[in-house]
């Protein structure tokens, strides 16, 4: 237990380090996306542009037919519709619109219908030629509208940010929370436990002393009842000799008696018989 308690901090840094390198790639991987986007949407758008641009010259060619009033009118108006787009590719779409919701215009229309009139070019073309880039400015801005981010997208974008960075913070404090009672908790159990070991340690020595005391105790005890059992075995035994000997001593003793009042007693026997056959003879 002790070195998988040891290895969860190790482990927790490890899945943080990992979790960290993997939104830093997200986030890369998105600013690069919307980057690549952001510069194919303001080619597409410069393309269009340029396109729509060289349509309303050769109509305006086509309507004039003269091709010295075509290319003065398409240096007229190339060089500031050019660089409009560019400063249109840098404008934000705050700034293309009104605060009443009509389309602000990027050129003076008026202004390029007089231009066009200056260089010989009939008030009905001019007019044509500036409805022309009018239209062509209006799908730019259309398709920039719809290509790049709002304002509120981006504030929602912030706040998604702004909750996702709180949310991180708040799981870091709650993990550095958990680790903390984690460790807390680790220190109370080895305390714990080396208490109980330090317990369970003075009991065992407790209980063995005890039991070597009690051994040691019937060891003296058997020892003294074994001392005791052969004495008395011992006065038993000689006890029995001297039993033993005595009626040796005794059966001596009347053996002595039983031949002594046999000899008696044929003795005895003989002398009536000897006194009977005098007797009778």
């Amino acid at each position: 237990m002790e070195p998988i308690i040891k290895q969860g901090p190790k482990l927790l840094r490890q899945v943080s380090k990992q979790r960290q390198h993997l939104q830093k790639d997200i986030v890369s991987g998105l600013e690069e996306h919307v980057a690549r986007g952001s510069k194919q949407i303001e080619a597409e758008a410069n393309r269009r542009f340029e396109a729509k641009l060289t349509s309303v010259c050769n109509h305006a060619v086509h309507l004039r037919g003269n091709s010295g009033v075509c290319s003065s009118k398409f240096q007229a108006v190339s060089l500031p519709s050019s660089s409009i787009a560019k400063r249109f590719m840098h404008r934000q779409i705050s700034q293309l619109v009104k605060p009443n919701g009509n389309r602000a215009f990027l050129v003076d229309t008026l202004g390029l219908v007089r231009r066009l009139e200056a260089q010989g070019v009939p008030s009905k073309q001019a007019e044509a030629i500036t409805a022309a880039i009018t239209e062509v400015l209006n799908d730019s801005l259309e398709n920039v509208s719809h290509s790049f981010v709002s304002k509120p997208e981006i504030q929602k974008r912030n706040v998604q940010e702004s909750n996702l960075s709180k949310f991180k913070s708040e799981v870091q404090s709650s993990q550095e929370h958990h680790f903390s009672m984690l460790q807390r908790e680790t220190e109370k159990l080895r305390s714990d436990i080396d208490k109980m070991r330090s317990d369970l340690r003075y009991e065992i020595d407790k209980v063995t002393a005890g039991q070597r005391l009690d051994l040691n105790l019937e060891r003296g005890r058997i020892r003294d009842e074994l001392a005791n059992q052969n004495a008395e075995t011992t006065n038993l035994t000689n006890k029995l000799d001297r039993e033993i000997h005595a009626l040796r001593a005794q059966l001596e003793a009347a053996k002595y008696d039983v031949i002594k009042y046999c000899i008696g007693t044929l003795v005895s026997i003989s002398a009536v018989g000897l006194a009977v056959v005098r007797i009778l003879m």
